[in-house]
């Protein structure tokens, strides 16, 4: 952040302003019913019987999680992997040094080539714009005021974009339940012509196979080979990794046609239950599954269940380390089967005709919220520029019984 050059605003070292308070080990004072919070650079972590930093302090990272700055209203323990920065009373409003915080990246003061880490020193050389006090609880405010209103339509947004998943899983659950295609369906029926059927029935389905990666010859050919990590809601028309011939002959993994349905089979994180469709011929690995569409039925069609099954899918995983699918649960997934293929892509047609609008206002969702953080980042940039306050909000501060410029508030706080 460079030095900025406002009327009656100071420049100063951080240690001018602010005193940073190293956390300690909490060992020996952690107690389930301590009247104070502990905390860490992540937030509280538990309760202690005695405290080291003021309310109003700031908490950022010392060590690992560096740049996420916690305001902390009450009296509290920081841990030894935390700095708590306590605004210097009467000469930096504690507010004001928070939103500082927030603005300021860390971590170009970290030194470390391995775990990020801050030292004290070169915090207490950070340069900090201060303004006079009035200016400062008036920045403060108006910050505030900004911020609550972009929060507010922040809310909105989510909430619009939480209506949207309910709206296509609602989309979703219509079609394969015919009501897209079919009028009159019985309640709890299927549309006559329709069956149950398993994916083992339907389709043919297929569990890969990582070549040993200690044998180089099988690595770096030209045959695509997928692993579970890319199959993510997606189409797939290229792959991290390709494998040899030999490769393939030498593993138990078979090269599948473009249209073939991949299945993520294995993880804790959103991997299980998340499908693609290979837009290539490829190979993949154990973790996922393959699933074959029959000539003239739709890839598309079975994408679509499983991204409204996708939660359900989920759930069908079972390993007491890791939860886990395996070709036996896959092939015994029930999925609706229309009797013949035209049905079936007249179905997609009908649930891309709509999902197609979601996906345009889901877009525009996504780029109003990056909008929004960066139209916070303006906020504080303008903040600390001195460009947040307008003429007649900064008359007003100097009509304060407190206003005196910063260089003579510091003078006035050196001679005390």
């Amino acid at each position: 952040m460079r030095d900025v050059t406002v009327e009656n605003w100071e420049v100063v070292a951080f240690d001018e302003v602010c005193d940073v308070v190293s956390g300690k080990n909490q060992s020996a004072v952690v107690s389930p019913n301590g009247a104070y919070p502990i905390y860490g650079s992540g937030g509280i972590i538990g309760r202690a019987d005695d405290y080291i930093c003021e309310e109003g302090t700031t908490i950022i990272g010392r060590k690992g999680t560096i740049n996420s700055p916690i305001f902390v209203p009450t009296k509290f323990w920081n841990v030894d992997t935390a700095f708590g920065l306590h605004a210097k009373l009467g000469v930096l409003d504690k507010r004001l040094l928070y939103y500082f915080c927030i603005r300021f990246n860390f971590k170009t003061l970290d030194k470390s080539t391995a775990v990020p880490s801050l030292a004290k020193g070169d915090i207490n050389k950070i340069r900090f714009p201060l303004p006079p006090l009035p200016e400062q609880r008036a920045i403060v405010s108006k910050i505030e005021q900004l911020f609550s209103e972009l929060d507010n339509g922040i809310a909105n947004l989510k909430t619009a974009q939480q209506q949207l998943k309910v709206y296509r899983q609602a989309v979703l659950k219509q079609a394969f339940e015919g009501e897209l295609t079919n009028s009159n369906v019985p309640e709890g029926k299927l549309p006559k012509g329709w069956k149950e059927k398993t994916l083992g029935e339907h389709y043919e389905v297929y569990v890969g196979a990582t070549p040993s990666r200690k044998e180089p010859s099988y690595w770096n050919g030209n045959i695509p080979w997928l692993s579970s990590g890319e199959v993510a809601f997606c189409n797939i028309h290229e792959t991290r990794e390709k494998i040899t011939e030999l490769g393939l002959a030498k593993t138990s993994t078979k090269l599948h046609p473009k249209g073939t349905v991949m299945l993520g089979m294995i993880g804790e994180g959103r991997t299980r239950g998340q499908a693609a469709i290979l837009r290539l011929e490829a190979a993949h690995n154990q973790n996922t599954a393959a699933i074959r569409i029959p000539e003239g039925w739709s890839s598309e069609y079975l994408y679509y269940f499983l991204q409204f099954k996708y939660e359900t899918t989920r759930k069908m995983g079972s390993g007491n380390n890791q939860k886990a699918l395996n070709k036996s649960r896959v092939s015994e997934m029930q999925i609706p089967i229309q009797s013949t293929p035209n049905e079936q892509h007249q179905i997609v047609q009908e649930i891309e005709s709509r999902l197609s609008v979601c996906d345009k206002l889901e877009e525009s969702i996504a780029q109003s919220l990056q909008k929004a953080e960066a139209l916070r980042q303006s906020i504080l940039k303008k903040a600390f520029e001195g460009r947040l306050l307008t003429e007649e909000e900064l008359a007003a501060c100097k009509k304060e019984k407190d206003w005196e410029s910063a260089g003579e508030l510091l003078k006035r706080i050196k001679h005390k």
